[in-house]
């Protein structure tokens, strides 16, 4: 599989498996064990999670399927989140939602999905969200921290746009490596706001989440939907794709800022529809005939 530089010892797979909603999918350890192993098999080495996620579930899940064959640790990158805070069971002693990116709690979130994750090391530790209250220099002080502990080898954000970005990076002494943001054919916010062309700008391949639009581009029925799954087959057939899914992966992967698209499905046969969109290749009219459909008029 193609791979992403992200920096001169790190890369990753072009797609990514997330696990946002491993807890939904029950599976038993050495479930995990094998779908983090058929990942591997077929290319995929990047791995996304959150503390947060599956009400602060979701990393243990996997660090227990993890822990079942520890050797694979080398062979994959994880990529956690930390800084959005809310009243769960699992965290009893949070009382509000909030965000919070001060350098206590990114150290002891970063401490605790290590153990979570049976790994000694994150390659990369994103901020979740922008912090209105965020002191960066106390989000440096723990970067900092925490690089030189060899708990975390690089850092980025995540649903950053460009103001949040720039005055971050203003006050670390090494460049944050990936902006996580949502992309897909219908959502073009992060295209049309200028996040993207920041991404091209800094040089730092994204990470897209909800590449599929959360689902709604194969359920919606509203014109936007409608019109831009009949643009999507139309190019799934010119193209000899399997589906309008890959024709979604194959817009995303064709841009030339080097976008990663997260799969966010713990079904193997949907992780591999997703991997043979790869070989597609859309060409400028098609990638154009696209945009312009989740517009819905012609480009100025």
């Amino acid at each position: 599989m193609k791979r992403m530089q992200l920096a001169e010892d790190l890369s990753f797979s072009a797609l990514i498996h997330g696990l946002w909603r491993l807890d939904e999918w029950e599976l038993s350890k050495e479930e995990v064990l094998t779908l983090i192993e058929q990942c591997l098999e077929i290319g995929i080495t990047t791995f996304d999670h959150a503390d947060i996620y599956g009400n602060y579930t979701c990393e243990e899940i996997f660090g227990s399927g993890l822990k079942l064959k520890p050797s694979l640790r080398e062979k994959m990158e994880i990529v956690t989140k930390c800084g959005i805070q809310f009243q769960s069971p699992n965290r009893p002693d949070i009382q509000s939602h909030h965000y919070n990116t001060s350098k206590d709690h990114i150290i002891h979130s970063a401490e605790r999905s290590l153990k979570n994750l049976q790994t000694d090391y994150i390659d990369v530790l994103l901020i979740h969200r922008p912090d209105p209250f965020m002191d960066p220099a106390e989000v440096a002080e723990a970067f900092s921290r925490l690089r030189s502990d060899g708990k975390v080898r690089y850092f980025g954000v995540s649903n950053f746009k460009r103001q949040q970005y720039d005055m971050l990076q203003s006050y670390l002494d090494a460049p944050l490596v990936t902006n996580q943001i949502e992309l897909s054919a219908y959502n073009l916010e992060n295209f049309e706001d200028g996040t993207v062309d920041l991404c091209l700008e800094k040089r730092i391949s994204p990470m897209a989440w909800s590449p599929l639009a959360r689902g709604e581009i194969f359920t919606s029925q509203d014109e936007r939907a409608v019109r831009l799954r009949s643009t999507l087959q139309k190019v799934a057939d010119e193209t000899g794709a399997a589906g309008i899914d890959q024709i979604l992966f194959a817009w995303l992967l064709s841009h030339p800022a080097n976008i990663m698209p997260i799969i966010g499905s713990g079904k193997i046969d949907r992780i591999t529809s997703a991997v043979n969109s790869l070989p597609i290749t859309l060409n400028r009219d098609q990638w154009f005939d696209i945009l312009q459909s989740s517009m819905g008029h012609d480009i100025p």
